[in-house]
């Protein structure tokens, strides 16, 4: 097979000369993509509303339109799941992507067309793919299976011509007739949603492939590696998969996982970062040593970029590529050929380089636990912090959590430091409660929980009453608008806290 590896190289440096052109000319392409959406959507609903026909560049594409949240754009995309066509975008919507909620709603529902498909998804995993052989000319990557391991892939139906699935669902159900070949396992396993079962036939069924490459949350990659390591006595993956030279990852730091990812496959592989949401297709790393993504400018996205402190204000002002500066965090505002449009998505990015331009992802806008992919914001604590206090009788004077990370020993999970006013009778009964509100209210912490596979019960720590405040005391940050952050995706602010408590 190590034959045709030059042959694929060849073919896809092909395509490296679309890649330099709009990477020689990003702010030209991205010009040119507000062109076409907004000329494709003039008759929409949205589009005449806006007045779509009557706006000729981006000052007077951004003076017109106001920027939306998902509470905003809502009442637009349930029209469409009830079956209104030419809301948003000027072709059929047939497809949502379910992704994690927001302050409101358990999930949120994107709109996914066929151009977002072809022009946002599929463009940019061939671009990646060309640009992954550019630097590995003789690699055997396509010589091999991809096994792709993603979260719940269950699609549901709204009707019979519309349905919904998490991100991953949707694309594998309308990937090309060529992309059974190179993927694994067969659609069934991949559509599979009760995840104990699923990753025991994961591990049974591509045991026996020649897998290349790796693509998924590796929470859920961990998962898998050590049931196949059960199933076949090996020491580490590689004895397995000798042709293992590629894991691609995103949407959760990898930092974390690296080391144990290294000692599981026991050799070095490649590591390929991707920014693939349900909202679009927007970086990945061209270089393996860069640091950043490189931006997608010419795939069906137009971006905008705003600056930390412009968020909650009542007019809130955006910049172009042209005007962006390396290390700022600005929110990631987008109008896609899905039909968003200026769509806060909730992340934060930072740029690394200009020229070209390449970003890495630096967080949300709100305090968060993402390290493992369950998206818990503030709102969803607190909700169910209240329904704890609630069902035991405890009442909260505050709290803060972080996430433990999956290491060689055990899952992960969260720790919550809570101060309580009136301690639980139970703090088992406590924590029940806690765990099982935020379920409810969020559907990829749910999906991490189920039956403990990637993500264990919360471990709650009662501290005593003052010891925030003594936290804060010794940062002088005692008062004003200084708080304990509810959320934090590292544990930097609960280890000093843990500090003040033990010293």
């Amino acid at each position: 097979m190590r034959i045709l590896s030059p042959a694929i190289s060849r073919l896809a440096r092909m395509r490296m000369w679309r890649i330099e052109a709009w990477m020689q000319n990003p702010i030209a392409a991205q010009r040119e993509v507000l062109q076409d959406l907004v000329t494709s959507a003039q008759y929409t609903e949205f589009g005449r509303k806006y007045d779509f026909p009557s706006l000729f560049n981006i000052r007077d594409f951004k003076k017109a339109v106001p920027i939306h949240e998902y509470e905003q754009m809502k009442p637009y995309i349930q029209r469409i799941m009830d079956g209104e066509q030419n809301v948003l975008w000027n072709t059929p919507i047939n497809w949502f992507a379910k992704s994690s909620g927001t302050t409101s709603d358990k999930s949120k529902f994107i709109p996914v067309s066929n151009e977002s498909l072809e022009d946002s998804h599929y463009k940019a995993a061939k671009d990646v793919l060309t640009m992954y052989y550019e630097f590995n000319p003789f690699s055997d990557l396509l010589t091999g299976k991809g096994l792709v391991i993603g979260g719940s892939h269950t699609v549901h139906s709204i009707n019979d011509e519309t349905h919904y699935g998490d991100l991953s669902a949707v694309l594998l159900q309308n990937s090309p007739f060529y992309g059974k070949w190179i993927r694994t396992p067969e659609l069934s396993i991949a559509l599979m949603d009760e995840w104990e079962t699923k990753i025991e036939k994961l591990a049974r069924h591509t045991i026996q492939e020649n897998v290349t490459s790796i693509s998924g949350v590796p929470t859920w990659t961990m998962v898998l590696f050590r049931r196949i390591l059960e199933l076949t006595g090996k020491e580490n993956i590689s004895q397995v998969w000798p042709g293992l030279e590629l894991y691609i990852h995103g949407g959760v730091s990898f930092v974390p996982y690296r080391e144990h990812f290294e000692k599981l496959i026991g050799r070095q592989i490649n590591y390929l970062e991707m920014y693939n949401a349900s909202e679009g297709f927007f970086a990945a790393q061209d270089r393996p040593d860069s640091d950043g993504m490189l931006l997608f400018p010419d795939h069906g996205i137009f971006m905008e970029f705003m600056p930390i402190e412009e968020y909650g204000k009542d007019d809130p002002q955006t910049i172009g590529l042209q005007d962006v500066e390396i290390g700022k965090n600005y929110a990631l505002v987008i109008s896609s050929n899905g039909g968003l449009w200026r769509y806060c998505i909730g992340d934060t990015i930072q740029f690394t380089t200009l020229h070209p331009f390449r970003i890495k992802v630096s967080g949300r806008l709100k305090h968060y636990i993402n390290a493992f992919g369950e998206e818990l914001i503030i709102d969803n604590t607190d909700r169910a912090i209240k329904i704890a206090c609630e069902q035991t009788g405890a009442i909260v004077n505050d709290y803060t959590a972080a996430p433990v990370y999956f290491d060689t020993t055990g899952n992960g999970a969260h720790e919550w430091l809570v101060e309580f006013e009136k301690e639980p009778a139970s703090p088992e009964h406590f924590i029940y409660e806690l765990d099982t509100a935020l379920k409810q209210l969020n559907s990829d912490y749910e999906a991490k929980r189920y039956k403990d596979i990637a993500l264990r019960a919360p471990i709650l720590r009662s501290i005593q009453k003052g010891s925030f405040t003594n936290w804060l005391k010794g940062k002088g940050k005692l008062g004003g608008q200084h708080k304990v952050p509810r959320l934090s995706n590292n544990r930097t602010y609960i280890e000093e806290i843990l500090g003040t408590l033990s010293a």
